[in-house]
């Protein structure tokens, strides 16, 4: 089974039939839909969320219709699907999400990635002595970035590329399913040209979507080794020592929540923002969903929110129609926003 099948496996377990499959297809291209960015939270797949941008819908469904023919998945409503006992059976043989952390990196992981790939060019040049190349990255933030790095680096030069590769060797050596191919084919260095995806993907004898979920998974190995353990790999961390980790909300979220902390009223917020209300209301659940600090008591009532919660509960399900249905003194806006402060994952 490819990953990117246990993966869709994976999400659909999760989802347990309450939302159709195209929530799946959203969460992998990271769609930043107040509904996509809930579900993330309320099924506990934050994992998956933009790991596999760029995904045509037409060759999602190719591999749905693969999973149904193969019957590891069955129908249970329209667009809605369980796994079979024969699915069950397959996942649980699968490490399907090792080392994917799609919430926190999908948006630094092409940053990463064009730092990386430069920086690797850069010190392939060097140790060989060579200043005549044409960079692999034209972007002048990403060639600016290059000059104050390579000053902070207290090596001789001929040895930052030994220094670089050994921190990489013990970096890969700690994951025996991560294959660093799937990155170093893409490299560019001293004479010599690195691989496109389509290229890589080829030469793997994969499928390009398939190829790109490795390598994005090699990519959130890579961060999720450096943010842990800076002082083990002192050059690589150099690559995310900027990043802002915590930004969570969408743009457009944020400077909601900026006039919100100002005391504004939601209906003023949309009218300073020229947004209709229901837009405002979205930025709110994705404020519940992603800042702590955030209280919705002034939009639903405490005993109105144990109501919620209570029926959510005892049915084991988050579909707000059937929480709507017995709850009828709660509206939906209201219903979204305890489920996104307090309705993700297990309940204590």
């Amino acid at each position: 089974m490819e990953q990117l099948e246990s993966i869709i496996l994976y999400g659909l377990k999760k989802l347990n039939g309450e939302r159709t499959i195209f929530s799946i297809y959203h969460l992998l291209n990271g769609k930043k839909s107040s509904q996509t960015i809930q579900d993330a939270h309320l099924f506990s797949l934050k994992t998956l969320f933009g790991i596999c941008e760029g995904m045509s819908r037409e060759s999602f469904e190719k591999i749905v219709r693969r999973l149904h023919e193969r019957k590891w998945i069955t129908h249970c409503g329209k667009q809605q699907f369980l796994l079979t006992p024969a699915g069950n059976s397959l996942l649980a043989e699968h490490r399907v999400l090792s080392y994917f952390n799609g919430w926190d990196f999908h948006q630094l992981s092409s940053l990463f990635w064009v730092r990386f790939s430069l920086f690797i060019q850069v010190i392939s040049n060097l140790v060989f002595q060579e200043t005549t190349y044409i960079p692999i990255q034209k972007n002048k933030d990403a060639l600016n970035w290059i000059k104050i790095i390579l000053r902070k680096i207290h090596l001789p030069k001929k040895q930052i590329g030994p220094a670089v590769y050994q921190e990489l060797m013990d970096c890969f050596s700690r994951a025996e399913e991560i294959n660093p191919s799937m990155l170093v084919f893409r490299l560019t260095g001293y004479q010599q040209i690195g691989l496109t995806a389509e290229q890589a993907a080829k030469k793997f004898n994969l499928d390009l979507y398939e190829y790109q979920i490795r390598f994005i998974q090699t990519i959130h190995y890579l961060l999720g080794e450096i943010k842990q353990d800076p002082n083990r790999y002192p050059l690589l961390h150099l690559l995310i020592a900027d990043f802002r980790w915590n930004n969570k909300l969408t743009l457009s979220a944020s400077k909601t929540w900026e006039l919100l902390s100002k005391g504004y009223s939601l209906e003023k917020i949309a009218q300073i923002r020229r947004l209709k209300r229901s837009t405002i209301e979205d930025h709110l659940v994705e404020i519940a969903l992603n800042t702590p600090e955030f209280s919705i008591d002034s939009y639903v009532g405490k005993e109105l929110q144990q109501q919620i919660l209570e029926i959510s509960r005892q049915s084991g399900l988050k579909q707000l129609k059937h929480i709507k249905e017995n709850v009828k003194a709660a509206s939906y806006f209201q219903i979204r926003l305890v489920l996104a402060k307090f309705g993700g994952g297990s309940w204590t």
